[in-house]
This record gives structure tokens, sequence and C-alpha cells, in this order.
């Protein structure tokens, strides 16, 4: 723990939890240009401040890694970058209690989904792509005269610049494949929920990476964000965030150094629940569909058509079930639906509720504030929506949904479509013919059949249309973390 950023800090059920609060370059924790506070969702009250980067640190960042990359981090052997991802799995594992009730104290998610999930996943995700490390080998190509072969070499520095909504998995999604393929990086943080990944800086200067190799920053999107993704010394960057700011983006990348570029961006995800589906089921998987992390995932089921017959029964079970959400302290082990993480993003969201409300869709449950501190939402369920309404095309990112009827399945399919996100998409029948065919017919880069959410880091994640470019987990998301290099030799045969 470096003592001039080391903070303290009790949570709710009386938890002291320690972090550092600076920016974490070359190894060190150092100063930033100014700071920014952290507030706790739950409360509405500052928890620190963290130290924030502007340009100078940005570039303090990029050179480090640069130096990292030359001197460093290329001379070392595939095995040995192995060995440092999976004893720094093993440290985020020995340590997921407190770095859970780091990341539920600052986004508020429930303390069962950040120790259950979220946390152990960073770790998983880790020891799979270490795995990858020693099998990223090319190919020997058969040409007249000439030996020929390829190589995947890595790109060099990598920036990540990740969100609010899963912080610490999301720095795991960057990490695992950079790292893996030979790539150093720089890693911005949301200014929202930074804490969790400075936790993080801290293990894997324990678990022994090099100085230099990973770089964790906290600052505005449209300060350092905008000079990673500008810095001419970078040669990728992965992004997860809005769609809007994905085309910030590649608009850096074009005006700078046309750097590689992956986007997770936004989603409208549609979820068809077809006559002889188990309704029991159906409703439960619809629940967490959109509610699962409060609402805030970009892949949330926030359309929910169902077949014309059973939408009553549908409609009467889904509020029954819905009404038994527990909202509260996320530091609770029962609580499903914490706050939203934001002040910003709970006046967004409640202008959604309003915006359903005046172009005359039904508020069929929900609907409110709860609570007269934190930003708590009470789960809002809408009926009598239109294809074109503001809540049924915009992506909202709480715990609101709209539930609209369907004909058959060319009707169903044409709505599910009327959206220009393509992120995710489920199917619930009994009929495994119509399931796949369903699910071979819609635009999305993801599609669930019977079950919704279901996320695995060996399983490729992202979008069609304006929902992304590019694909994380799984073995698709190593081609974007190297480069091809093709090889000629004559041998004079």
């Amino acid at each position: 723990m470096t003592v001039k950023f080391a903070h303290e800090a009790i949570t709710s059920k009386g938890d002291k939890l320690t972090f550092n609060t600076g920016l974490f370059i070359n190894n060190e924790f150092v100063e930033g240009a100014s700071t920014i506070d952290v507030i706790n969702p739950t409360t509405g009250e500052k928890i620190c401040a963290v130290q924030a980067a502007e340009e100078a640190q940005v570039n303090a960042a990029v050179d480090a890694a640069e130096k990292a990359y030359r001197e460093v981090w290329s001379k070392t052997s595939a095995r040995e970058r192995a060995r440092l991802m999976n004893k720094l799995a093993d440290l985020v594992d020995q340590n997921v209690d407190e770095i859970a009730k780091i990341e539920t104290l600052d986004n508020g998610k429930g303390i069962a989904f950040s120790k259950g999930y979220d946390i152990p996943e960073v770790a998983k995700t880790l020891r799979y792509f270490a795995g990858f490390a020693d099998k990223l080998h090319g190919k020997v190509i058969e040409t007249e005269g000439k030996l020929s072969y390829t190589r995947h070499e890595p790109i060099g520095i990598c920036g990540a610049i990740i969100p609010w909504n899963f912080p610490l998995m999301m720095a795991g999604w960057k990490l695992g494949p950079a790292l893996c393929t030979g790539n150093v990086v720089v890693l911005k943080t949301s200014e929202l929920t930074p804490l969790s990944a400075l936790k993080l800086a801290e293990l894997i200067k324990e678990a022994g990476f090099p100085p230099g190799v990973v770089n964790i920053i906290t600052g505005y999107g449209h300060i350092a964000g905008d000079k990673l993704a500008r810095h001419p010394k970078v040669g990728k960057v992965a992004f997860t965030g809005s769609t809007n700011v994905g085309r910030m983006i590649m608009k850096a990348s074009a005006e700078s150094n046309l750097k590689k570029i992956t986007l997770e961006l936004g989603g409208k995800s549609p979820n068809i629940i077809f006559d002889d589906a188990d309704i029991d089921q159906a409703v439960a998987w619809a629940h967490k569909g959109v509610f699962f992390n409060h609402g805030q995932c970009c892949c949330a089921g926030t359309r929910i058509y169902v077949q014309e017959s059973i939408y009553d029964k549908f409609l009467a079970r889904f509020k029954e079930f819905t009404s038994q959400t527990k909202v509260g302290d996320p530091f609770d082990e029962a609580v499903f639906q914490g706050p939203q993480v934001s002040q910003t993003q709970f006046d967004r969201i409640m202008g959604y509720i309003k915006a359903g409300k005046d172009e005359g869709a039904t508020c069929y449950m929900g609907g409110n504030r709860l609570g007269d501190k934190g930003y708590f939402i009470e789960p809002t369920v809408f009926t009598d929506v239109k294809g074109d309404m503001k809540i049924m095309q915009e992506e909202i990112f709480g715990p609101v949904v709209s539930v609209a009827k369907f004909k058959d399945e060319e009707d169903v399919i044409a709505k599910a479509h009327d959206t220009v996100y393509g992120l995710a998409a489920a199917v619930f029948t009994q009929n495994i013919t119509r399931a796949v065919s369903v699910a071979n017919k819609l635009e999305a880069g993801t599609v669930w059949v019977n079950c919704y959410n279901e996320l695995d880091y060996n399983t490729p994640f992202g979008g069609y249309k304006q929902s992304g470019i590019g694909r994380e987990n799984g073995e698709y998301a190593l081609e974007n973390y190297y480069q091809v290099k093709a090889v000629k030799i004559n041998v004079g045969l």
C-alpha cells in the first residue's frame, strides 16, 4: 500500500476496506493533475477522492508502457507471461472478499453478485487467456520455391477504456487477451467506479509483473480517454461503453494513427417468448434479463415480445415475480437490485420513464424513486408501447422494460430488428426447430435460448450493427490483439 495515496473506507456492515487512490504508472501510485470525488451510490455521499489523469499523465503511462515493451515484455517468454497471469488470478481469488466489497461500495451492485460472479470471473478470464500464451503460432504455407510462414506478433501498446457497470470484470476482459498475446496496457477506468481496478493494480505489482506492463489510470473520458484514444504510440484501443462514445473512439483513431479498435457498445435487445414456452421459466429469465445489475447491462432484454395468446398470462406472472424483487442496501446478501450508479444516471432513467408516460405508454408497475437517499428506482414495466416510442428505441440502462405483443414468427422478427442495435437477443420456446430457426435469423451477436444474460469468458461477445466492432472473450478475442506477419524465404528450389 502506497502510504501517500492509501485510503480506508467502511461499509454499511462495518467492514474496513483499504485501497490506493493514485494513478498506477510504472508499478507505482503517483499523483495526477487533479482529483475526482468518488460517490457512494447507496448514500450519495463521498467515499474518497482519486487522482485524475490529464495529458501529461497519459503520456507518462504510455511512455512507461513503451519502455516496458521494448526492454522487457517483448523479450519475456510466453510461459512466463502465463505464469504471471496465473499468479494474478490466484491473488484475485485470495482477495475476492475485499475486492467484492470495494466493487459493491463503489458501484452499488449487490454483494452476492460482486462476490459470486464479477470478481471470480476476473480470475477465470485471466486463467483462460493465460492458457493461450504459448499457443499463438502461425502457419507454414506451401509456395513455389520458397518457404513461407506466418507469425502472430503483438501490437505493442494497447489502450483499454472500461465502463462503470462491470468495472473489474471489464478490466479482466481487456487485460486477459492483451497480456497473453504479448502486449502492454494502459487501462483507463471510469471516473465513477475506479476503486476495484486500483485494488487490482496492487495485486499486479504483487504478482511480479515488470514495471510499465500494466498501467491503470483514472480520468474523465473527454480528457484522459480522448488523449489515450488519440495517442500516436498506442496501437490499439479496446472500449466498452455507449455507442455515441464509440463513434468518438473511431474518430480519434482515424484522426491520429489509424489504431486498431474493438468496440463493445449499446443495445436494445429483444426477448421473444412464444406461446409454447415454459411460462414460469420465461418469467424468471426475463426478470434476470432486464433487472440484473439494476438494468445497467448493455445486453439487457428491455424489449419483451410475448405471443398474443399468452400475453395476459405472462404479464400477470411477470408482475407478480417482479414485485418480489428486493431493492435496497447492496451489502445485504438478499438484495437483488441496488442503486443506480450515479445521480446523472438516476436522472437519465427517470427522464425515460417520464418520456414513456408522455408518449402514451402505460406504466404497468413501478416508475418511482425508492427512498430519500441514494439512487434507487423501482423496477418499472411499461405496456401499450409502440415501436417508435423513445423507450422502445433508445438504450435506457436502468430497471425499465417494455412488454409488447406479437402475432407470429414473421411479425416478431420484424419487431426485433426494428432497432439500430444488435448486441443480444433471446428466444423462449419448447420447439427446438423453431429455436434454431429464429436464433439464426436474429441480427444479434449473442442469442440465448430459454435463458438470458448467461455470459462466459470462453464464449465470444460483441454486437452487430451499431452495437460494436470485434469480439471479446473466447478464442475469437485474440485476433484483435495481434498482427499477422508473412515471411518468405528463398530456399533455391
